[in-house]
């Protein structure tokens, strides 16, 4: 990773320059890619996925399971630390949105009480592109 990406941004301007328009509008607006359109959807590759605004380590592949929802899902985040919760009373629902703990950027929601087969019995609905996927080969 080059020092450029190692340093969190601080500013919104900084996001923008580092981040393509969709990117900023998931990360940074809130906003929610189209089910079925991640390129982390379907990938079985083992490796951690970083946050794509500040590269901070949110989860790890052995943690990803398929859901059927049309956007990768974990049922636990790599660190107790590296997400934040919040509520999210957007669209007439109540909802639990999931940033990364180091920017504040947007990654998702976590929902409970679903049924699926994992250990915590969550499932972290996470934006394809709100992540980077890097494989155990490249991780240091």
């Amino acid at each position: 990773m080059d020092e450029a990406m190692a340093r969190k941004p601080t500013t919104e301007n900084e996001f923008r320059e580092r981040l393509s328009r969709e990117e900023y509008a998931v990360l940074r607006q809130g906003a929610t890619e189209q089910p079925w359109s991640g390129e982390y959807v379907s990938t079985t590759t083992v490796g951690v996925y970083r946050c794509r605004a500040c590269e901070a380590v949110l989860f790890r592949s052995a943690e990803k399971f398929e859901s059927h929802c049309g956007w990768p899902s974990f049922y636990d985040p790599a660190d107790t630390d590296a997400v934040t919760l919040h509520e999210d009373r957007s669209l007439g629902m109540v909802r639990t949105e999931v940033r990364c703990a180091r920017c504040d950027s947007h990654l998702g929601h976590v929902f409970h009480g679903e049924g699926y087969d994992t250990p915590t019995d969550a499932r972290y609905c996470i934006n394809s592109v709100s992540l980077t996927l890097e494989a155990n080969d490249q991780v240091e």
